[in-house]
């Protein structure tokens, strides 16, 4: 492969991984209600970079073993468990592209970049909570909550601009409990 094909190729990768980290809903969330603290933004930036050198340094993954790296990260970095089946799929998108990059396929590298970018506008995101049940008798202050992220698909794209949910959230001082995870609700 020549270098300027190996560097097109790496540019397009480093899109790719973008444009997934992008349009992925769990992540957005985490970062729009600030989960990583007030540096959220920079995390999700340097989140793709963390990816890339992952997939270099790592050969032949299983997608488990994605997934397992992905799910720690938000996690470590944005106290956010993913319960809404993205994982894999987020996981596959990413171990397809490094597919087509090891290959050096830029064609299919620039297609799935461009596929993913699309359909990110046609995902609207939702936060739910649940909070495990606790007995009573225990008095434990420090019970479990659960951040479930759920995407629905809904077909309304209005001039390739994303719109924002009508139902945007907005995080409280009192929804902030004392283990440092955050309660999301919809606003009425």
């Amino acid at each position: 492969m020549m270098a300027g094909a190996a560097e097109e190729s790496l540019t397009l990768f480093r899109a790719g991984i973008r444009a997934a980290l992008e349009a992925w809903p769990a992540l957005q969330i985490a970062v729009e209600n600030g989960f990583g603290g007030v540096h959220s933004q920079e995390k999700a930036e340097w989140l793709g970079g963390a990816v890339e050198e992952y997939f270099f340094r790592n050969a032949d993954l299983e997608l488990e073993e994605v997934e397992d790296f992905l799910g720690e990260l938000m996690t470590n970095e944005f106290d956010t468990v993913v319960e809404d089946g993205s994982l894999p799929q987020v996981s596959q998108q990413l171990q397809t592209m490094f597919r087509h990059l090891q290959r050096g396929d830029r064609a299919a590298l620039k297609e799935m970049a461009s596929f993913i970018t699309q359909r990110k506008c046609k995902v609207r995101a939702t936060a739910l909570t649940t909070a495990r049940e606790t007995d009573e008798d225990e008095d434990d202050a420090n019970s479990v909550e659960e951040m479930e992220v759920a995407a629905m698909n809904d077909g309304a794209v209005t001039d390739g601009v994303c719109p924002q949910p009508p139902d945007s959230q907005t995080i409280k001082e009192e929804d902030i409990v004392e283990d440092g995870w955050t309660i999301v609700r919809r606003k009425k």
